[in-house]
């Protein structure tokens, strides 16, 4: 769990270990870097400073001993998870920036495949030299896609409806379960059914070969849901 995104009081580790310390369960807290313990500079430097002040010694196996013997302690426990925390933000914007990229070049950048798709390794590589996947259309969930469109948009079929239809066709999702109506809301509201691919604020050109539905289908309908 993200020491930089969730605060401690929010995660389990740094809660059973400030228990066990309570408990005088151990002596010594080691971690192999001080970051470890988190990396929000307005909380972790704090945290460090309980477990001391509580009798825990507090180590790192690169770092060593952290203390609050002196003030300049103090000053450079806070400096230490200041820069950490830095550290996290840069990290996060080149993450941001990347995953924008990638978005914009037409390529899957994780997450739960809707239905309709399937992961297809067309010889692309990340950073560590290894495979991955990309997007590509499942035939036989992709007439599916199209028939809850068709349903929605011309038929005028709400969610409900659509959804006792497909149970009794024995339409099943990839988990082989029946659709239930949450998830054929998501469809209908899915923008990546036209071929573009969406990742925050950050869209691709027109993918044609994901393309299931044309846009004005999509928009017709986004305009029955009242978007």
């Amino acid at each position: 769990m993200s020491g930089f995104k969730v605060s401690a009081k929010d995660r389990d580790a740094i809660q059973e270990i400030q228990r066990a310390a309570l408990a005088h369960a151990f002596d010594v807290l080691l971690v192999f870097m001080f970051d470890r313990l988190g990396r929000r500079d307005d909380e972790t430097p704090f945290v460090v400073e309980w477990f001391v002040k509580n009798g825990i010694e507090v180590w790192s196996a690169m770092e060593g001993q952290q203390r609050f013997d002196t003030h300049v302690d103090k000053l450079l426990n806070y400096i230490r998870y200041w820069q950490a925390s830095g550290e996290s933000i840069k990290t996060s914007m080149r993450v941001k920036t990347r995953m924008e990229q990638l978005t914009q070049e037409g390529h899957y950048t994780g997450g739960i495949v809707p239905y309709g798709y399937r992961l297809e390794k067309k010889g692309r590589l990340n950073k560590k030299n290894q495979a991955v996947g990309d997007l590509a259309v499942e035939p036989d969930e992709a007439e599916v896609v199209r028939l809850i469109f068709e349903k929605y948009v011309t038929e005028g079929y709400g969610a409900q409806r659509i959804c006792k239809f497909l149970t009794e066709q024995g339409v099943k999702n990839k988990k082989g379960r029946n659709i239930p109506t949450t998830s054929i809301n998501r469809i209908i509201k899915n923008p990546l059914y036209t071929g573009v691919i969406h990742n925050g604020d950050c869209t691709s050109e027109l993918i044609p070969e994901l393309q299931i539905i044309d846009e004005a289908t999509f928009q017709r309908a986004q305009e029955l849901m009242g978007y």
